[in-house]
């Protein structure tokens, strides 16, 4: 009798559970969805959403993290590959800057022991010199100018610089370097390494004959007149792989010049070409058996009186072969004894480093055998002033005034937004109205 009692109890008491659960699960509205089948039907079809999105979700971010990871990979194999591989310096590197001299391999250029130190003097014009009705001091820090040098009769007679640069700092040349070249080749045709400048360049460099013939009719005078009629384009500095960013960036330039193509017979025009300079420096190392930066050394930087260290960038370190068209890098005042030179003929007080005849013929008035009447030996020539003047990216400036014995040197960081070339003409007429 108490069993059955007791089981009566348990049933009594599972049935109440029972009712008591059934009793919150419809309290909460989480009835059985056999109850009603369109509750259960949208249901699950949330459930597959939110399953269907979870897979997205989760296959995104695995993608996400593959490509993440091919980008760093990516990025580490061009970060170290820069020495090697052009593809890499476009990417870590880009495009050219004035600080390119901290990245790439160079040669040094060592000082003159005998270094040239000009005298200073303070003429009265220069306290009336002021530019857009500024002192030259704020105009100068306003338009990114970095260092400006006045040279005249003998004596320098301003010199600034701005924007964080001093005295010591190095400069780079950007394409002043191809006036320092060309005028490298003057002198490797004194000292009698080179012929002369009608010398074909395949003389010199017989495998282009061996690509093709038709390089036998380009000499060393079309290089250094940009008439060679070798193909380059400039439009497109900035896209990978074009002839503008090969010649800038490449780590092997000497490989680079044996992809060259002719378009035109040599001497027909005139064409801004930096394959050209490029040439230049290899035929001036086989000519003279020396690397371009030894005989600059010892044949120009030294002997105009460079008072502190250069050096030239390389394409890399395994090719070596000097940046013939941009890398000269050093101090402003350094660059100035060029065009200091070049006024006085050639000469370094006593010591005649140019031949007068060079520097003559290198920037004078001249389209007998030279397609362009205001570009002669890599100098341009300011034909209104009777003046000459090497120029670079960025408006960096050697501005040569034999009228007034003067020479004006302009670096930056930019152009700052002024046309320099007119601006240092008028400058020059200024001062020659007031000497």
């Amino acid at each position: 009798m108490r069993l059955a009692w007791f089981r009566k109890i348990r049933t009594i008491e599972h049935d109440s559970a029972g009712q008591s659960r059934q009793n919150f699960s419809r309290l909460i509205g989480l009835e059985q969805q056999s109850e009603n089948p369109e509750r259960k039907k949208t249901t699950m079809g949330k459930q597959k959403k939110i399953k269907m999105f979870r897979r997205l979700f989760k296959g995104l971010m695995a993608l996400l993290v593959i490509i993440f990871l091919f980008v760093g990979v990516f990025y580490f194999w061009a970060l170290t590959a820069t020495d090697t591989s052009l593809m890499a310096r476009g990417i870590i590197w880009g495009t050219a800057k004035t600080d390119d001299w901290k990245r790439y391999p160079s040669r040094r250029i060592a000082a003159s022991q005998e270094p040239l130190f000009f005298g200073t003097d303070n003429p009265d014009w220069l306290q009336e010199m002021a530019i857009s009705d500024k002192p030259l001091a704020t105009w100068f820090e306003e338009t990114n100018t970095t260092a400006f040098l006045i040279l005249q009769g003998g004596k320098l007679v301003y010199e600034g610089y701005f924007n964080g640069s001093g005295r010591e700092a190095t400069q780079t040349s950007m394409s002043v370097a191809k006036s320092f070249a060309s005028t490298l080749v003057g002198i490797a045709i004194e000292e009698g390494f080179i012929g002369s400048l009608d010398d074909p360049i395949t003389v010199y460099l017989p495998e282009l004959a061996h690509k093709d013939a038709r390089f036998e009719a380009i000499t060393i005078r079309h290089l250094i007149t940009m008439s060679s009629g070798i193909h380059f384009t400039r439009d497109d500095p900035d896209r990978l792989f074009s002839d503008d960013f090969i010649t800038y960036s490449s780590p092997d330039l000497r490989a680079a010049v044996l992809n060259m193509e002719i378009d035109e017979a040599p001497g027909r025009r005139f064409h801004y070409n930096d394959y050209n300079p490029i040439l230049i420096g290899l035929v001036l190392e086989q000519a003279t058996g020396m690397t371009v930066s030894e005989y600059f050394e010892t044949r120009l930087w030294q002997p105009m009186g460079a008072e502190a260290d250069g050096s030239w960038d390389l394409d890399g370190q395994a090719s070596g072969l000097e940046k013939m068209f941009v890398g000269v890098n050093g101090r402003a005042i350094d660059f100035a004894k060029l065009g200091w030179l070049f006024l006085n003929e050639g000469r370094n007080g006593e010591k005649q480093v140019v031949a007068k005849a060079w520097v003559e013929e290198a920037t004078r008035l001249d389209t007998s055998r030279d397609p362009a009447a205001d570009y002669q030996y890599y100098w341009w020539l300011d034909i209104k002033r009777q003046a000459y003047y090497a120029e670079g990216n960025f408006c960096q400036f050697i501005y040569v005034y034999p009228k007034a014995d003067l020479v004006l040197v302009r670096h930056g960081n930019d152009c700052g937004g002024i046309y320099w070339t007119g601006l240092l003409g008028e400058i020059a007429q200024w001062i020659d109205e007031r000497v």
